[in-house]
């Protein structure tokens, strides 16, 4: 290796324009070598776009194509050291899987591929089922005779175009689980599109999150969810509730803030929001980290907490917890979490209620922004 970064992916100022639309603004965007990258977004964010530009299906309008320190923009897609998977598979239907696997070295003109293709497939847990053809195997088996083809390549870059998009959901889960022991197995760069928010943050190391052509934000799965920097990342990764606020004062490391006639507090380092005294916030907590205690106990909640008085509005047991929506002065909607360990029998719609939390699980983000960007677009994505 000539040095650190000859397997990065590199976007330098990368766009694509069709006509007066633009599907992605000019970006840029590092994938370090070896690790599992995933672009998360609703349909039409740009995500495949940018995909297909890097694996050279589309010129990009401005910007370079990297990968190492070669600059691959006007290869062809043939010439680059990258192969796709998509959700379609695109096995040969006429050949058994061996030959479905081999297909790229007979193509190169290489003779001896037994060995080869037998590690593919005992790779990707098929080595039983050699001599079936497509058809005869589960939607997951197709997906994973797909990766073997790709892989057998050995390219420096596998792109994943919403791989797991026709399976069901059980064998969906199975599948992100069994892609991740590949990649870590393999240790080559994986990039995987996706608009499954749980599909991303299950599999990848990194996550960019794109909306609307742009990356919204990138990081580490649990830090794009536990401090998310924007209202698109908040509502779009899971939920939030967001409580419109005003800046009170400045206590040492927190703010205070005014919101429904209560005070809450937000610590300085979680809020990526310009905090001036009368200003505007919007504080967000996730629905999980809320504890739900009856009007009648609430002496017994320790001090320091955030809380918020309300009525509970409805509630849904789905097994694991029940989701509570809470009317409140500060959300009309709020919405709560609570694992089923112990469960209140007061704690019916009608009941009044004290909703806490710690203020160390408050995030607060620019008051300017739209407060419900990113909800409809994570409902129809779920739809």
């Amino acid at each position: 290796m000539t040095n650190e970064n000859s397997g990065d992916v590199r976007l330098s100022g990368i766009s694509k324009t069709y006509g007066s639309f633009t599907a992605v603004h000019p970006l840029d965007l590092t994938v370090p070598q070896g690790s599992f990258f995933a672009l998360l977004g609703a349909s039409g964010c740009g995500k495949t776009t940018t995909l297909r530009m890097i694996a050279g299906l589309e010129e990009p309008t401005s910007g370079v194509v990297s990968l190492g320190d070669q600059d691959v923009t006007n290869l062809p897609p043939y010439k680059r050291p990258v192969n796709t998977v998509f959700q379609s598979y695109a096995l040969f239907p006429h050949l058994d899987i061996f030959e479905n696997v081999a297909f790229g070295l007979r193509r190169r003109g290489i003779k001896s591929v037994k060995k080869q293709v037998e590690d593919m497939l005992d790779l990707v847990q098929l080595g039983e089922q050699a001599r079936k053809k497509p058809h005869q195997l589960s939607g997951g088996q197709q997906q994973r005779v797909a990766v073997a083809r790709a892989l057998i390549n050995h390219p420096k870059v596998l792109l994943l175009d919403e791989p797991l998009g026709a399976l069901d959901l059980k064998l969906r889960r199975q599948m992100q689980l069994e892609l991740k022991r590949i990649q870590t197995e393999v240790g080559i760069t994986f990039i995987h599109v996706t608009h499954d928010q749980e599909e991303a943050m299950t599999m990848a190391d990194t996550v960019a999150v794109m909306n609307a052509g742009r990356v919204e934000q990138l990081g580490a799965p649990a830090d794009l969810y536990e401090n998310p920097n924007t209202t698109f990342v908040a509502n779009f990764l899971g939920t939030s509730n967001l409580i419109e606020a005003e800046v009170d004062s400045r206590s040492g490391d927190d703010i205070v803030l005014k919101a429904g006639g209560g005070k809450l507090v937000l610590p300085v380092a979680r809020c990526s929001a310009p905090a001036t005294t009368g200003g505007k916030v919007l504080v967000g907590v996730r629905p999980e980290k809320i504890s739900l205690t009856h009007a009648d106990d609430a002496g017994e909640i320790p001090a320091g907490r955030n809380r918020i008085t309300g009525k509970i509005a409805d509630s849904s047991f789905i097994g694991v917890s029940t989701q509570y929506v809470i009317d409140s002065a500060v959300c009309p909607e709020f919405e709560v979490y609570a694992q089923n360990i112990d469960r209140d029998s007061r704690l019916v719609p009608g009941a009044d209620v004290v909703l806490h939390w710690s203020p160390a699980h408050t995030f607060g983000l620019d008051a300017a922004q739209d407060i419900d960007a990113g909800v409809e677009t994570a409902e129809e994505e779920a739809a």
